[in-house]
């Protein structure tokens, strides 16, 4: 990485000015400075200055310069700074995002000691280091601070790693501590890692390594677990200093340390894995770096300087332009900076992992980035800054980009599509797909908001032609597959990701519901189609019809416009959809109904009152008919049974309609009546529930509340009567008999006699319930019955009625079961085999009749054969032992193994029929070892062969040939059989028996017979691999004698003699072959080796035309130059390139050079025109003659070279006569000068300086002076002795510099003296405007060393008045000062009495200050909380004051509390004091007497409150006096009465007041922001005594933090809408706190105790218009009582001054 300077953006000054810190922006938008005078300068990205703001010290009574600020960082959204100060305080500023927005401190954290280092890696999080040794993180959102770990050593350097999760701290002792608050998964340790040998003041974590340096000027690289990996020692460089400051860039591939007029650069090598340095930076005059910053996207580094001056650097690895419209800036391996050249917009590319970034590509209609490093893919979106990092491993760069999704990237590689989200680090999904046309993939990502569903990703694409798979992204698991029966050409998910449609190859329009896995047709033919963007509206066109769905969840409701065109596309914006139709040669529009699309909409965002309006304006159609049930199962879902109820009747679902009017009148009924949602009312919800259908949950919520009645009910009324029966026998109903009757009797009436039997057989009466189950032809049900009860056994009539019964209905099985069980197996028997139940039959025939079960088994078989169960009927036949039979019935179903086995149990000569069936099965399915096998056992051997033959199995037949016939008859019989196939054409058939029979050669023989030749070579290759390489050239010698010349290559070519093809062609003039042979296989060089020869074949102008054409005539000219031939080359450049001929000239000329023909080359160099070669040559030679002939002759420039060359050779010998002689020959008299210098020959070099370069004479003798100086031999004393000897030569001017060059050497008094004998010759003898830039050079030196007086005067000398009065001011003569602005300039008088008032309040002499400035007094006593001694101080003082302090304790923090009693009791006592006195004088009754009362009852009201809020059972009392407060807002801020009213309303639980007053409070909050007044709605405060126009406050009184508070808590109610926005009223119907009546305009008495108005019970006082609620006075008297409190005694004994006296203290309580 190179540095390259761009710009000063801050310069510096004389003396020392140090930048103490630099921080860049996280948005690189903004810098900060900050310097020496504590002022932050904010500049924007170019380096313009934009802003600044001044800090501020943690108390003022130490000064504005009583700190340092030693570390500066912007949050992570760029909108704060964090400023550590030396005064153990962290200050957070917001500065916004704007350029010029106001600067609030918005945190502030006190510490313990000085902050000395700071840093805000993450969002609310700021670490910063302490003096005392602690690393300490303070949270911005909760205002506190913590200890992350200590140590004893003081922190001098903090820094973070890449990502911002870890921090190093360094300290004072050499420790280097590592913290993660996440280690990433690295592993690595944390707490001390490193002691370094000196303060690690220059601190970097990189990415690879820890980088520390510090004043033992050694930079050391240490590894992640703290070993060294490397050192770089510039400790014996007398250049270098101590380093003070490291910054690492963004990417942490390179690291910057600052020292002494240098920058040093370090650079990480991943393929080395070490630091290597570049050059370092180094100016001259730039002195110390105090402080680096690095902008966050690589590109910029900023330096500032002791001397205050702050510089800019350009950070570039190497830069590009990418097709002429944008720059890309590589700032480091893995970190880009991508330019657009024609917006100027910039995006940062970079690698998270470090990794380099190998190439930048544009792609998609140049907006979107794709960049590879060695194991990740980059991607981004220029447009909206998204970019994404994902693990990719390269794939030869086949990947294919698709960018027809502006949230994701579609990347197709080897049949794979991945995506990926702009924005984010992980691949979205991945998934197998060969089909890749956008049209056959859709991706949405949470494209429409729904609601309750935070994330929404699905994919749609095709697994093949046929198969469409539905993929859930955020989970990675697949929602649907539709197969479909034809193949599918255009597919798309709508926007929310739940329906999609797809059209197939006969252009069907299919529409899939992804919840459901319903697939419906909704288009026979269609050649357009569209979702409506930003709804679920389709368009599509059916031939000459545009079809329109407004409601897809109904598909089949379209509806349909004709046109006569082509659909082309929509157009959405305006508030109209169009879609845009072709007819001709014009487009026409058709509008949709936008009301229809906004239904849709309205249902998505879940305003169903807005879609039920809108509904309303619609006639019923079908498409309304749909959208009506869709609302009313939305409404539903929602609980918003009014809207529900609405569609209900809508669509004439009367019953629907009717319950839930009924529903919907409970719930408003006991809304009305208990207040709340009536929709939780528990009868509601158990309607709800019966609506659904969903009985149980009903009961559930009747009986939760005992409502049994109302569940029997609601089961009565339903004609459940099981579930009322239940739920009365599970509550012990009284009822229950009754109920059970009532339902017999209702089953009967309905002719239900099936249930009505079962209930009977419930109750236990077994003939009744047999009686109704054969009276409702139900004789299974009657026969079950009695199977289970012995009593009805026993009934024979009974029993044979039924089986008789169940004979009739067929059912044999049951009256089989019943004859069992009366123990009649005969009839059992015969009733099972009716039946078919064979196992029953075998069962009990095993028990009863034993010689009939092999019958049975058989007849069983049969039966299942009839039922074609062939595989369940086997095994019946074997134990029937009908083996035949079991053998039919395994064949027929096809049991092939099963087969086998019984056969193999069978007779050979039965079971030899059968064994070719089975075997030929397994012949189709070639499993031919069975086969083979049961061939065999079938005595059927030659079909065996057959069958291998037939499969072209040979090597198997000939084995099994082998078995029945001799081996010599099995090789006739196979070469016969090749031979023949071998006639018929048929080669390979005749390879394999060849092969077969172990005969290769003659397949060989015969394929090289037939000239197929790659069948030969195939075979050679597999029998004899050793002869393949000399076959092919065998063939190739044939083909070429044959003049087959193409195939004759081939076969050259394969065994790799390329050469012996280029002679073949050459051989028979096909140059053109040659070359293209040669070009293809022989090497980078050949083909022009063969195209040099080709054209020295022809030769002249033959030869230039070819080599023209084949585009090697240069490369021809360079070979032939090259190989010697130069004759050749001459012959091509004459003809075509007469520009080479100099250069073949200069080859020749080299060429004789190497050989020793020196004259034969000085020839060919003045020919080629460089003479300057032949003249170097014969320098290279020492021939100076010759050098100097050819110079003089060919090359007069070079005769200078020749000449300083032959000094050069003279200085070496130590000829300076003859060096000196040539070298100004050569009017080189600098070089001389040099020379000498060099040699330390100052005598003589001063001599040629004096005679050639008299300008440069004055420098060389500084230079001289220098090195004297540097050697010892003239220190201080020699400078002034020189400025002595100046000033007697007359050179007064050189004089004044030499004295001026002295400086601390140990004698002030020396200083002192030399620099004021400057001054005074400058005054004397040199011209005003030298000698003013003298004294002021020398003035603030004096200063420096306390010499304030003699400062002034040379100052004074000059006339410079005010540089005069400030050195006295800052020497603290204020006398002088003051004298001096007196008498020589009166205007400074009051500059020199406002820095005096400023001293003595620095110094906090405020006895002092007093007598100089009241007012600031005053503040100052405020400022310190001294309130006695500031109304003391005031009472000696006019109104203006009283108003002041007034003014000033209203405003101040903190006074609403128990604890601020004492302060407001003063104010109180004062202003009382003051009202009385005016009373008695002249002001009586005048405007600011009246003011001064208002202030006195305020005062109280304040007071009055303090002593409430310290009893528990008065705080409704201080809550009335807040309010109360609020008509007195001209004399009061009112933000912070506002917020106090609001606060106190809501801490005793008047919701309505608090909501207005501090809705109120909010307001005036913006107003203040805002600068004015005039956007307040006074609404709320209408006819009340709050007055509306009131005095802005100049700032906000109350903290951000509780505004934010506040913001929430309005906007939680407001949202609630449980409170109505009006103020509570009294009887006479005005606002209860107003003194004055709306209706009459009659004003009543405040109250002394609340400040409400008294109506009735008023007490009254002696005092006229003083007077109490006798409720509230009784109420204070009696806390007073009970809680002893001395604050409230306070109040009545101010109260009985005031007033007075008090009314008698009896108690009253009515």
């Amino acid at each position: 990485m190179q540095l390259k300077h761009l710009r000063t953006l801050l310069s510096p000054q004389d003396g020392a000015a140090k930048v103490t810190c630099m921080a860049w922006s996280h948005n690189n938008a903004k810098f900060a400075v900050c310097t020496v005078d504590r002022v932050v300068l904010l500049y924007d990205e170019h380096g313009e200055r934009r802003d600044k703001f001044s800090t501020k010290p943690a108390d003022m009574k130490y000064g504005r310069k009583s700190y340092m600020v030693k570390g500066m960082a912007f949050s992570p959204d760029s909108t704060k700074i964090a400023i550590g100060q030396t005064d153990n305080i962290i200050y957070v500023y917001k500065i916004g995002e704007d350029w010029g927005d106001k600067k609030v401190i918005c945190n502030k954290f006190i510490q313990t000691s000085a902050v000395t280092c700071l840093q805000w890696p993450a969002e609310y999080i700021i670490v910063f280091g302490l003096a005392e040794g602690k690393v300490r993180v303070a949270n911005s959102k909760t205002n506190k601070s913590s200890t992350i770990y200590g140590t004893d050593s003081y922190v001098v350097s903090l820094t973070t790693n890449c990502s911002g999760k870890g921090i190093l701290s360094g300290h004072a002792d050499g420790t280097i501590v590592r913290y993660f608050f996440d280690d990433e998964g690295s592993g690595e340790s944390q707490g001390k890692l490193v002691n370094h040998p000196c303060p690690p003041y220059a601190l970097a974590w990189a990415t690879n390594s820890i980088v520390a340096a510090g004043c033992d000027r050694k930079i050391v690289a240490y590894g992640k677990e703290g070993h060294v990996l490397q050192t770089f020692d510039y400790s014996r460089d007398p250049q270098e200093r101590e380093f003070t400051t490291a910054a690492a860039s963004p990417g942490g591939q390179s690291v910057v340390l600052g020292s002494y007029d240098r920058l040093r650069v370090l650079n990480w090598s991943p393929r080395r894995s070490l630091w290597e340095e570049a050059r370092p930076k180094e100016i001259a005059n730039l002195y110390t770096v105090t402080a680096l910053a690095w902008k966050r996207d690589g590109s910029r580094l900023c330096a500032g300087t002791l001397c205050g001056a702050v510089e800019q650097f350009d950070c570039c690895l190497r830069r590009t332009i990418y097709k002429n419209k944008f720059e890309l800036t590589y700032v480091g391996p893995s970190q880009v900076i991508v330019k657009n050249l024609s917006s100027g917009t910039r995006v940062v590319l970079k690698s998270h992992y470090g990794y380099e970034v190998e190439e930048v590509k544009i792609l998609g209609k140049e907006r979107y980035l794709v960049a590879h490093t060695s194991d990740t893919l980059l991607l981004g979106d220029l447009n909206t800054n998204r970019l994404s990092e994902v693990a990719w491993q390269g794939s030869g760069g086949n990947e294919k980009y698709f960018f027809e999704n502006e949230n994701v990237c579609m990347i197709f590689n080897a049949g794979e599509l991945t995506l990926v989200e702009y924005g984010s680090n992980e691949t979205l999904g991945s998934v197998r797909t060969e089909f890749m046309n956008p049209h056959l993939i859709s991706v949405r990502i949470n494209e429409r908001h729904q609601q309750g569903m935070e994330d929404n990703k699905k994919l749609a694409y095709l697994v093949d032609v046929k198969t469409i798979a539905v993929v859930d992204l955020i989970g990675g698991y697949n929602i649907g597959t539709i197969s479909h029966e034809s193949r599918v050409d255009w597919l798309e998910l709508n926007e929310t990701g739940h329906k999609l449609l797809f059209r197939d190859r006969k252009l069907r329009l299919h529409l899939y519901d992804i919840e459901s896995c319903s697939k419906t047709m909704i288009l026979n033919f269609c050649s357009y189609v569209q979702w409506v963007p930003g709804s679920d509206v389709l368009v599509a066109q059916n031939r000459n019809n545009l079809c329109v769905w407004y409601n897809i969840e109904a598909p089949e409701r379209v509806t349909m416009f004709s046109i006569r065109g082509d659909i082309i596309g929509l157009e959405r914006g305006n508030g109209k959809t169009e879609v845009m139709v072709t007819e001709g040669v014009t487009t026409v529009a058709y509008t949709l109904d936008e009301g229809l699309i906004e239904f849709g909409t309205a249902i998505d965002d879940g305003n169903y009152s807005r879609a039920t309006a809108f509904l309303e304006t619609l006639e019923m159609t079908p498409e309304t008919e749909a959208m009506w049930k869709t609302l009313s199962k939305l409404a539903l879902e929602a609980r918003q049974l009014h809207i529900a109820e609405r569609c209900f009747s809508a669509l004439g679902h009367v019953a629907k309609a009717r319950f839930l009017h009924e529903t919907n009148e409970i719930a408003d009924h006991v809304s009305w009546e208990y207040g709340g949602e009536g929709t939780d009312f528990y009868q509601v919800r158990a309607r709800l529930a019966m609506l659904e259908k969903n009985y149980k949950l009903a009961e559930m919520i009747f009986l939760e509340q005992n409502a049994v009645e109302e569940a029997m009910n609601m089961y009565q009324e339903l004609h459940r009567w099981d579930e009322c029966i239940a739920v009365a026998e599970a509550k012990g109903h009284p009822a229950l008999d009754k109920l059970r009757r009532d339902y017999y009797q209702w089953l009967m009436d309905t002719q239900q006699e099936e249930r009505a039997g079962e209930l009977q057989e419930s109750q236990g009466d077994g003939l009744a319930a047999i009686s109704l189950y054969l009276k409702a032809g139900l004789p299974a049900k009657a026969a079950r019955l009695v199977l289970t009860r012995e009593e009805l056994l026993a009934n024979t009539e009974l029993v044979e009625h039924i089986t008789a019964a169940l004979i009739k209905g067929e059912l044999h099985e049951r009256a089989g079961d019943l004859f069992e069980k009366i123990r009649n197996p005969q009839r059992a028997l015969e009733c099972y085999c009716k039946g078919n139940a064979f196992m029953k039959a075998v069962e009990l025939a095993r028990s009863a009749f034993p010689t009939e079960v092999v019958r049975l088994e058989e007849a069983w078989g049969d039966h299942l054969v009839q039922q074609k169960q062939l595989d369940a009927a086997i095994n019946h036949y074997i134990e029937a032992r009908c083996s035949i039979k079991a053998i039919e019935a395994a064949l027929g179903a096809r049991q092939w193994k099963k087969a086998i086995y019984i056969l193999d149990l069978q007779d050979r000569n039965v079971a030899s029929r059968y064994y070719p069936r089975v075997a030929q099965h397994y012949a189709s399915l070639q499993e031919y070892e069975i086969a083979e096998e049961l061939y065999i056992k079938g005595d059927r051997t030659k079909d065996a062969i057959d069958m291998y033959t037939q499969a072209g199995h040979w090597e198997k037949a000939h084995k099994l040939a082998m078995k029945c016939m001799r081996p010599e008859d099995v090789s006739v019989l196979y070469i016969t059989q090749a031979q023949e196939m071998e006639k018929q054409g048929k080669y390979r058939e005749a390879e394999r028996l060849y092969v077969t029979v172990e005969e290769p050669d003659l397949a060989i023989t015969m394929f090289k017979k037939h000239k197929l030749y790659d069948d030969m070579i195939r075979l050679v290759g597999k029998h004899h691999p050793d002869l393949l390489s000399d076959t092919h050239l065998h063939l190739g010698k044939e083909l070429e004698a044959e003049g087959r010349l193409q195939e004759a290559e081939y076969h050259y070519l394969e065994a790799q003699e390329w050469k012996a093809t280029v002679n073949m062609y050459r051989s028979s003039g096909l140059w053109e072959e040659a070359y293209r042979v040669a070009k293809t296989h022989g090497g980078a060089n050949a083909h022009k080796h063969v195209a040099y020869l080709w054209a020295k074949s022809l030769g002249g102008e033959a030869a230039v035309r070819l080599l023209n054409k084949l585009g090697l005539l240069e490369a021809a000219v360079d070979h032939a130059a090259e190989n010697c031939s130069f004759e050749f080359a001459f012959e091509l450049s004459r003809l075509a390139l007469k520009h080479k001929t100099p250069e073949i000239h200069l080859r020749y000329a080299m060429y004789l050079e190497d050989e020793g023909k020196f004259e034969e080359a000085e020839a060919e160099f003045i020919r080629a025109g460089k003479p300057k070669e032949a003249v170097l040559m014969f320098v290279h030679n020492q021939d100076w003659e010759a050098a100097q002939r050819v110079a003089e002759a060919h090359d007069p420039d070079s005769v200078t070279e020749v000449l300083i060359g032959q000094a050069r050779g003279a200085l070496e010998e130590k000829d300076f006569q003859k060096a000196e002689g040539l070298l100004l020959r050569a009017q080189r008299p600098g070089m001389a000068l040099n020379f000498y210098k060099e040699a330390g020959l100052w005598s003589d070099a001063l001599r040629i300086c004096k005679d050639y370069v008299p300008g440069q004479l004055e420098a060389l003798q500084e230079e001289y002076e220098r090195e004297a100086t540097k050697k010892g031999g003239r220190g201080v004393e020699g400078l002034v002795e020189q400025a002595r000897q100046w000033e007697q030569a007359g050179e007064y001017g050189r004089a004044v510099d030499c004295y001026l060059k002295v400086r601390d050497c140990g004698s002030s008094t020396l200083v002192e003296k030399c620099w004021m004998k400057a001054a005074e010759l400058s005054i004397k003898f040199l011209p005003p405007q030298r000698s003013l830039e003298v004294v002021r050079a020398v003035g603030p030196q004096l200063i420096g060393i306390g010499k304030h007086s003699a400062a002034a005067e040379l100052y004074l000398n000059m006339d410079l008045v005010k540089e005069a009065i400030d050195a006295f001011i800052e020497g603290e003569e204020w006398n002088k000062a003051k004298r001096v602005a007196k008498e020589l300039d009166p205007r400074y008088e009051d500059y020199v009495d406002q820095h005096y008032k400023d001293f003595l309040k620095n110094q906090g002499k405020v006895d002092s200050l007093v007598g100089v400035d009241v007012v600031a007094a005053l503040d100052l006593y405020v400022e310190q909380g001294q309130w006695d001694k500031c109304i003391e101080t005031a009472t000696k003082q006019n109104f203006n004051i009283y108003k002041r302090i007034f003014t000033d304790l209203v405003s101040s923090p903190g006074t609403n509390s128990a604890e601020a009693y004492h302060s407001w009791a003063d104010l109180r006592d004062v202003l009382f004091n003051l009202c009385e006195n005016l009373v008695r004088s002249s002001e009586a009754n005048s405007p600011a007497h009246e003011e001064f009362e208002k202030m006195l009852l305020i005062a109280h009201y304040y007071a009055t409150r303090s002593a409430a809020q310290s009893v528990k059972q008065l705080e409704t009392v201080a809550a009335r006096l807040s309010v109360s407060l609020l008509r007195h807002t001209q004399l009061l801020p009112a933000d912070k009465v506002f917020y106090e009213a609001g606060t106190a309303a809501k801490a005793v639980g008047w919701e309505n007041m608090a909501f207005i007053f501090l809705n109120r409070f909010l307001d005036l909050t913006d107003a203040i922001e805002e600068g004015t007044l005039d956007a307040l709605d006074h609404s709320d405060f209408q006819d009340t005594d709050i007055p509306f126009e009131v005095s802005l406050p100049a700032k906000q009184h109350v903290p951000e933090a509780q505004r934010e508070e506040v913001r929430d808590w309005v906007l939680t109610v407001s949202m609630d809408q449980r409170l109505e926005q009006v103020l509570p009223q009294d009887e006479r119907g005005t606002y209860e706190a107003s003194l004055v009546a709306a209706s009459t305009g009659v004003r009543a008495l405040p109250c002394l105790i609340t400040g409400y108005p008294i109506l009735r019970n008023k007490i009254e006082f002696k005092r006229p218009g003083k007077a109490a609620d006798k409720d509230n006075w009784n109420k204070f008297l009696m806390a007073i009582k009970t809680s002893h409190s001395p604050v409230c005694q306070d109040v009545l004994k101010f109260i009985s001054q005031w007033c007075g006296g008090l009314p008698s203290t009896s108690f009253s309580f009515q």
